[in-house]
């Protein structure tokens, strides 16, 4: 629900100035006095507090001082900007061009005096153009509203002045290399990235376009393997992943295939730790000093949680959920709780099911299938006989669950806690 114009607000602190200086060929003065709400990607509210000092007025009209309906356009194309480049984060390299105006209504004058409330939230976005409903309040009425195209540019890559970034590194637009930095000869960065002070990024590696790497993070440098032999390797990193403070990630090993490689949208919190010939899908997060092993597989959609650690060669299915402090030596199954040194089935991770949007009867015919895995007293190659000779159970998150138990070559987690210590645990 909307605030009411009038509500009281507090000012969130944005460098307005900084920021709209990236809207092209704009307005000379800044139509942008504060931003009172910030919904990061979404939705930004921002006022303007119309007096008759303005520029403006002395031509429009003497005696009777009207704002253009053009500056209201432009008004709102400031406060468009700064949601935009705001979501594109720390680079300062980003700008936006005001390209089409549609659908655009003036219903009520604006005059000195008037407070407006500036009202912007993004619609389609791509890469380079971007579309925002923008509707501006005086008190309770709209006075104008209209949809705006604006084109997004994202310039030369911008490198601080300590860092060290080697001549043979490419460097993506619109990428931002923070203070001593390091990035080797060999590193390949996409566009939009922001590498954090004091990270370094060597070996052969590649990072896709929208990632962030903070502080201190280590990517690329040659694995803890001691059959390694300094032969060229890499690591592969997709798309629009956040690698915070102290994450390691090493490269692969020609034993392993010689590729560590990461997919898109992942989440690793610091100090995460990526060994050699890993290989992680997408949507994942991991944990503060979640450890995973050599040649480990980390399917979509993974949760790993803080301080536990993946056996070499394990792997972690889609939508598995892993515990805190577990320490997993088997496969971790699909869609189910896995927890404890050594970890043990807790069951279907109902609660996260439902939340990334399983629909129930998806969800009941993974009850029934786990009840026969578990509560049966059948054992695992008669479970999964009568799991896939069941027609009402046919599904493919069913399937996938049998399959990846047949496919397993270390053996899966199927051990349920001892009775004493069976509690509760919680959905995460």
């Amino acid at each position: 629900m909307n605030r009411h114009p009038d509500t009281p607000v507090s000012v969130v602190p944005i460098d307005i100035p900084e920021v709209v200086d990236r809207l092209c060929y704009r307005y000379p003065s800044l139509l942008v006095d504060a931003v009172v709400e910030h919904e990061p990607g979404h939705r930004l509210v921002a006022v303007k507090n119309v007096t008759v000092n303005e520029e403006f007025f002395q031509g429009h009209f003497p005696g009777a001082p009207l704002m253009p309906g053009v500056l209201m356009i432009e008004s709102l194309s400031q406060v468009a900007t700064l949601l935009l480049l705001e979501r594109d984060g720390p680079s300062a390299a980003a700008h936006t061009h005001l390209r089409g105006v549609d659908n655009a209504k003036f219903r009520r004058q604006v005059v000195p005096g008037d407070r407006l409330r500036l009202e912007v939230t993004l619609g389609q976005r791509h890469r380079m153009l971007a579309r925002a409903r923008c509707v501006a309040w005086v008190a309770d009425q709209v006075v104008a509203e209209a949809e705006l195209l604006l084109g997004i540019t994202h310039g030369a890559a911008e490198v601080h002045p300590t860092a060290i970034v080697h001549t043979g590194a490419v460097i993506g637009e619109g990428t931002a290399i923070g203070p001593h930095a390091v990035i080797g000869e060999h590193v390949r960065i996409g566009r939009n990235c922001w590498i954090g002070a004091s990270s370094v990024i060597d070996g052969w590696t590649e990072i896709g376009d929208g990632c962030q790497v903070f502080p201190f993070a280590s990517i690329g440098l040659i694995p803890q393997d001691l059959k390694f032999q300094g032969e060229q390797t890499r690591v592969v990193i997709g798309r629009r992943n956040t690698i915070r403070e102290f994450v390691t990630v090493h490269r692969g090993t020609r034993g392993g295939g010689g590729v560590t490689s990461i997919g898109d949208d992942n989440y690793f919190m610091a100090y995460v730790h990526i060994a050699h010939d890993v290989h992680v899908g997408s949507q994942t997060i991991l944990g503060n000093l979640a450890t995973i092993g050599g040649h480990v597989i980390v399917e979509d959609y993974a949760t790993i949680s803080a301080c536990s650690a993946v056996h070499q060669f394990c792997r972690i299915a889609r939508h598995a959920f892993i515990g805190g402090a577990s320490v997993v030596t088997k496969d971790a199954l699909p869609f189910a709780k896995s927890v404890g040194n050594r970890a043990r089935l807790y069951g279907l991770n109902t609660i996260g099911l439902v939340r990334r949007g399983f629909p129930p009867e998806t969800i009941a015919k993974l009850k029934r299938a786990y009840r026969y895995l578990l509560v049966s007293k059948l054992n695992a190659s008669r479970a999964l006989a009568e799991i896939e000779e069941d027609a009402t159970l046919a599904c493919d998150e069913v399937r996938y669950l049998t399959s990846f138990i047949r496919s397993s070559k270390r053996g899966v987690i199927l051990r349920r806690p001892a009775r004493r210590l069976d509690v509760t645990i919680a959905d995460e």
